[in-house]
């Protein structure tokens, strides 16, 4: 159930087509134009190949682990053979464990929720708000915010120092991305993972922004999990994944309650019921599992891991120097960074104007050049006011400000496979023209 198509006006990879390259949008200035979609660290579009496999399952849907049926027994053995692609994908240990879930955040929730009783969390302020946030809705989970680091070395140096000091020393977890949604910096993952198992800890990836541009292999990193959703995977079916190490995944409550996660239910005579839950990955994915989601996110790693990721990588990297090499000779643009200049980044850049306020820009890259950007501060509100020099207090959110007013923000630009020439290229020109002339 795969099809493999060859697309024009180079893609970031041939082999690797998306949806909606060919759909036109009106401009305000008059006429349509085809839509750069350029907000790839979002939603990234759906590879036709993922389209595809899904459309030629769809009519073999049926219940998972639920019927003996014909129909129930094949969308079983999807589900299952999902999770052994996605575990070859992301290179797990024999003893891990592959959960399905709704997303990134929906991951690192269920991670949090089986967080043993006083685990220590450890989390730069730089993380996206989804593995910045759950840690602190658990009860007794005590949670250590790090400054945002200035170089990758800085990085491993803050880590130490915070495990080396924690008292008392217990179970604990360090969560760290691995690029950023903001700058697309990639993480010193293997070095944080080695400071963190040398202090006692262990560490969860949030793959989310990684996962889509290069290789992410569990066990080389040395990680102990791995989050990621399929949305960014060129996979938009409602599904993610929380792949690891198994053993406070069976010693937690079920993430849900329900049928599923239940292995038998009996009822006692004193009235209530005893509950036997399952040990393994079903022990945290109660109801009718997201066949078609999890069937997605399998078809976009086999089709990733056939291109090549060698294909993926260079290729982006030539768009990533083609963006920036772009913006830099803009006055008034600034590309925000954390690690410098030098750093390695996937295809995700954000950066402010002078005289603009990002949503202004946005706005206008939309409706005059048929351009989908991300203006804000991206779900990670602490890195970007540290990245813009921003008060603790002042005003900042999506959308314009009041009439004499300002509000913190910055405009982000992203791509990935599919991405053709043309969409940055006509990016660094609109905001040329816009920057020279103002919008129109």
């Amino acid at each position: 159930m795969s099809v493999s198509t060859v697309a024009t006006d180079r893609p970031l990879c041939d082999e690797l087509d998306v949806l909606g390259r060919d759909v036109q949008v009106p401009l305000a200035t008059g006429g349509e134009i085809g839509y750069a979609a350029l907000d790839y660290a979002a939603s990234a579009p759906a590879l036709q190949r993922v389209w595809d496999d899904v459309a030629a399952y769809a009519p073999y849907y049926g219940s998972v682990h639920r019927g003996a049926g014909y129909l129930s027994q094949l969308s079983t053995d999807l589900f299952e053979n999902a999770r052994t692609t996605v575990a070859e994908f992301l290179g797990c240990r024999d003893d891990d464990q592959v959960i399905f879930t709704r997303s990134t955040t929906d991951s690192l929730n269920l991670l949090a929720a089986a967080l043993p009783p006083a685990t220590r969390v450890f989390v730069f302020e730089t993380e996206h708000h989804a593995a910045l946030l759950p840690w602190e809705q658990r009860d007794g989970i005590d949670v250590t915010y790090l400054d945002a680091p200035r170089t990758p070395r800085q990085a491993v140096d803050t880590l130490e120092k915070a495990l080396a000091a924690r008292d008392p020393y217990g179970p604990a977890l360090v969560c760290v991305t691995g690029a950023s949604n903001v700058t697309g910096e990639i993480w010193p993952v293997k070095e944080l993972a080695a400071a963190a198992h040398a202090h006692g800890a262990r560490i969860v990836l949030d793959a989310a922004q990684l996962v889509p541009h290069q290789p992410v292999h569990l066990a080389e990193l040395d990680v102990d999990w791995v989050a990621f959703s399929g949305h960014k995977l060129y996979a938009p079916f409602g599904s993610g994944v929380l792949a690891g190490r198994a053993d406070w995944l069976r010693d937690a409550d079920p993430y849900l309650a329900g049928g599923g996660a239940s292995r038998t239910v009996t009822r006692r005579p004193d009235g209530g019921v005893d509950v036997a839950w399952h040990t393994t990955a079903a022990r945290h994915e109660a109801g009718s599992p997201n066949v078609i989601g999890a069937y997605a996110i399998a078809s976009a790693c086999r089709a990733l891991t056939d291109a090549g990721f060698d294909t993926v990588v260079a290729r982006e990297q030539e768009l990533v120097a083609r963006v920036r090499t772009g913006l830099a000779e803009i006055p008034g643009v600034r590309v925000l960074s954390l690690f410098g200049d030098d750093a390695h980044r996937v295809g995700v850049l954000s950066f402010v104007v002078d005289g603009w306020n990002s949503s202004h820009l946005a706005a206008a890259l939309s409706a005059e050049y048929g351009i989908g950007v991300r203006d804000g501060l991206f779900c990670a509100h602490p890195l970007v006011r540290a990245l813009l020099g921003g008060a603790p207090d002042e005003p900042a959110e999506c959308g314009a400000p009041a009439a004499g007013g300002s509000v913190l923000g910055a405009v982000r630009v992203s791509f990935g496979v599919g991405t053709p020439d043309e969409h940055v290229d006509r990016f660094v020109r609109a905001v040329r023209e816009l920057v020279a002339a103002g919008a129109r």
